[in-house]
């Protein structure tokens, strides 16, 4: 099933990643108040609004500031470069395990979602002004040095992160070494869709 590419499809059908997509079983829908509402402030902030790895990215001055996504027991705001955050409400969370640092706000509810506009507005200013001055989170050092557009979409996709971790370190170099010789970030994310199946499956990039 293809990814959607129109950022309308996805608050009115779902991701288009699994067979739920366009039903009322999608999760996008089933929370589908908070995904507006988050939507809202993003676009109220003076984001530039994008689809990327299948879910609304927000942007500014070139650079990925925010990311909306939707599952089955919450939906979530990740903030992208978050390691430039201070957080002083100290709400972020992480979005995994194996997450290097907090990132994540997690809803139930749209009201939460109100509840937490100042902070998340707070937030989205912090992370713009760092974009307009051109400030970068310092280079996290791995055994396995990963494209960036490959750790935002395991922040945005839990299922993939689990099945990346659970490959061997053999298998994720050869992800890494294959997204690394694409010169362009569209490249890279086109090719991450492509090979969401095989990490899925607990295949490397060179397997079939």
């Amino acid at each position: 099933m293809p990814m959607i590419t129109d950022i309308e499809d996805y608050f009115t059908k779902g991701c288009g990643r699994c067979k739920r997509f366009d039903t009322p079983q999608c999760s996008a829908q089933i929370w589908r108040d908070g995904v507006v509402a988050l939507r809202k402030l993003c676009l109220a902030a003076g984001l530039e609004e994008t689809v990327k790895w299948a879910h609304p990215t927000y942007m500014h001055k070139d650079r990925n500031i925010a990311m909306i996504g939707a599952f089955q027991g919450d939906f979530r705001f990740s903030f992208l470069n978050a390691s430039l955050l201070k957080d002083p409400e100290g709400v972020l969370e992480k979005a995994g395990p194996n997450a290097q640092v907090p990132s994540v706000l997690r809803f139930d509810s749209v009201q939460k979602v109100n509840e937490f506009a100042p902070i998340i507005n707070a937030y989205l200013a912090e992370a713009m002004s760092y974009a307009e001055k051109g400030i970068k989170p310092v280079k996290i050092v791995r055994e396995i040095e990963m494209p960036e557009e490959l750790t935002e979409a395991l922040a945005a996709d839990p299922e993939l992160s689990e099945a990346f971790d659970a490959l061997t370190p053999g298998r994720q170099k050869s992800y890494a070494f294959a997204l690394n010789n694409a010169k362009k970030s569209e490249t890279r994310i086109a090719r991450i869709a492509k090979y969401r199946d095989k990490i899925i499956a607990g295949k490397g990039a060179l397997d079939r």
